[in-house]
């Protein structure tokens, strides 16, 4: 009697990308992306689809990168001595002061708010909404009052980013306070601690990720506030810079400007995530 056959499948192929670790799946999908992108950015300027030089090549952008970081066209007084610097780094230790001034001011400030929006009901009860209401509100609608006050120097770009940056990092304050676990809070009442000690060894402890958080959202749109004030009225720092280059259409410098800008606020967000780590 014949004997059949047993056919039997053939072992599947393995999966090498689900195989893959997590980290090397997100790296290899972020090299994708970001190989797409120059291939669209590429195909765009070479198309002429646009305006000419609208989107210029990117080789043309890495030039005008390179001599904005090293052509020395601006000369400055050193140690008695006379030296030359690119002009980029004049523009953007402006645009640091007035960020970093307005981050103080703005931290410092939405930080006391929010303790005491956190811890006292009813301050929160009266004001806090008007917090959330005003928080999405555009700021550069009151750049013109911040002219008013402070004129058209550095004090007016200082105001709109500290004005951008309060909201975010005085709504984590007040949010982070009441996420304090209240046995700790139970624990320094029983060991009588004033306010200024339950503060400082009770909530600020308990609260850093919140305040992590609003320091790096402030932190953004303390940035955006400070150049959208620069592009409207200043000759200095890199929001000058920006709109300067589009006003006389140099567009290679424009997006170099703008790709610099991008590594800077990569930079200190970095910088302000590994504090919430150290």
């Amino acid at each position: 009697m014949a004997q059949t056959g047993h056919l039997t499948a053939a072992p599947a192929a393995p999966n090498i990308w689900a195989a893959m670790p997590l980290k090397r799946r997100v790296m290899w999908l972020r090299i994708a992306l970001l190989v797409g992108i120059v291939a669209v950015w590429e195909a765009v300027a070479a198309s002429g689809l646009l305006f000419r030089d609208v989107v210029p090549s990117l080789l043309t952008v890495g030039r005008s990168l390179f001599d904005i970081v090293t052509k020395p066209d601006y000369k400055v007084t050193l140690g008695g001595s006379e030296i030359w610097i690119p002009e980029f780094y004049r523009h953007l230790w402006v645009t640091t002061g007035e960020v970093a001034t307005a981050m103080t001011i703005g931290g410092l400030a939405g930080l006391v708010i929010g303790l005491l929006l956190g811890t006292n009901p009813f301050l929160s009860g009266a004001f806090e909404r008007f917090l959330y209401y005003l928080g999405p509100t555009p700021k550069i609608i009151f750049f013109p009052i911040m002219i008013m006050w402070f004129g058209v120097g550095p004090g007016s770009k200082v105001a709109m980013g500290t004005i951008s940056c309060f909201f975010p990092v005085v709504l984590s304050a007040a949010a982070g306070v009441r996420q304090v676990e209240s046995v700790l809070i139970r624990v320094g009442r029983s060991f009588r601690l004033n306010s200024w000690q339950m503060v400082t060894k009770i909530y600020l402890p308990a609260m850093r990720p919140s305040i992590i958080n609003g320091v790096r959202l402030g932190l953004g749109v303390a940035v955006i506030g400070t150049l959208l004030a620069e592009t409207k009225l200043s000759n200095q720092g890199v929001g000058f810079l920006i709109i300067n280059s589009y006003s006389t259409f140099d567009m290679p410098r424009m997006y170099a400007l703008l790709m610099l800008l991008f590594m800077v606020a990569i930079g200190a967000n970095a910088l302000v995530g590994r504090a919430s780590r150290g």
